[in-house]
C-alpha cells in the first residue's frame, strides 16, 4: 500500500473522497492534512471552529496535521509554507496525496505540479465525476453536511447553515453547481459512513463577510480550493462545539 496523505477541508467532497480511496485498499490514509487560518483558529475558507476539525479527525480515527497560515497570504507565502510541509511529509517517506477535486482543470494542474518538485503523486477519486450524481451519491451513503460558507454572488443568506438534502439540490439555482464546485459554497461534515460517530454542535450566527481582491501579479494562488480574487463577499453560518 502507498503511504498516503489527504488533503482535508472538512467538506463534503472530501469526506466522498477518503471514503472511496479507503475502500480501494490501495493507499494508507494515515494523515489529514488541513490549512488554518492561524488568526482566528479557523479552517481556511471554510470558517470551521479548530475544535470541530479536531473532532471529525478523532471520530474517522485519522491523526490531523494542520498548516498554519495568516488570514492574509501572498502566493510567495503560501507556496513557501506549502512545499516545506509536503517536503517534511516527503522526509516521513509518504508518496501520494489525495483530493476531493471534480473539474477545475487550473486547480488540479496547480496540485500536480507543486507536488511533483517533491515527489508526490496526485489521487483525484472524484475526477470529472457528474456533480450531481457526487452529491446524491453522498447523500445515498448517509453522510450528513451543513452549509458553513456561501458565496454572496450566488446564494443569500437562506442558503448559509443549511443541511444538504433532496430539497438544497432543487432549490439550488440553475448558476450554482450542485457541488459549489466553483466555490460557490462549503460545507461540514459531520456524521457519515467514515466516522465512528457524529459530531455534535449547534448553529451559531450568521456573519456576512467582505474580502480585497488579490493585487498580486499573476495570481494563480488557489489557497484552500479557491482563487478568491474574483469574489469579495461570502456568508459564514458559526458552528459552535457541543
Amino acid at each position: 500500500m502507498y503511504k498516503t496523505y489527504f488533503n482535508w477541508s472538512s467538506g463534503k467532497d472530501a469526506s466522498l473522497a477518503l471514503y472511496k480511496i479507503l475502500e480501494q485498499k490501495k493507499y494508507d490514509v494515515s494523515t489529514l492534512l488541513t490549512t488554518v487560518n492561524q488568526d482566528y483558529g479557523r479552517v481556511s475558507m471554510h470558517g470551521l471552529r479548530e475544535e470541530l476539525l479536531d473532532q471529525q479527525a478523532k471520530s474517522i480515527g485519522i491523526p490531523i496535521e494542520k498548516i498554519k497560515l495568516p488570514a492574509q497570504v501572498s502566493m510567495d507565502l503560501y507556496n513557501q509554507v506549502m512545499k516545506k510541509s509536503v517536503m517534511q511529509l516527503k522526509e516521513r517517506e509518504y508518496t501520494h496525496c489525495v483530493f476531493g477535486d471534480i473539474f477545475l482543470e487550473d486547480l488540479r494542474n496547480y496540485r500536480e505540479d507543486q507536488l511533483k518538485k517533491v515527489g508526490i503523486a496526485a489521487v483525484f477519486p472524484l475526477w470529472k465525476k457528474n456533480t450531481k450524481d457526487v452529491l446524491l451519491e453522498s447523500l445515498n451513503l448517509g453522510f450528513k453536511a451543513i452549509t458553513v460558507c456561501v458565496n454572496a454572488k450566488y446564494l443569500d443568506e437562506t442558503f448559509c447553515g443549511r443541511l444538504l438534502d433532496h430539497e438544497f439540490l432543487n432549490d439550488l439555482p440553475n448558476n450554482v453547481d450542485p457541488c459549489g464546485e466553483n466555490g460557490e459554497f462549503h460545507t461540514f461534515v459531520f456524521d457519515g459512513p467514515i466516522f465512528n460517530h457524529p459530531i455534535n454542535f449547534k448553529i451559531g450566527e450568521k456573519v456576512l463577510r467582505g474580502y480585497e481582491p488579490s493585487k498580486e501579479e499573476n495570481d494563480d494562488c488557489f489557497v484552500d480550493n479557491e482563487d478568491l480574487s474574483w469574489d469579495t463577499s461570502f456568508w459564514y453560518c458559526d458552528l459552535i462545539p457541543k
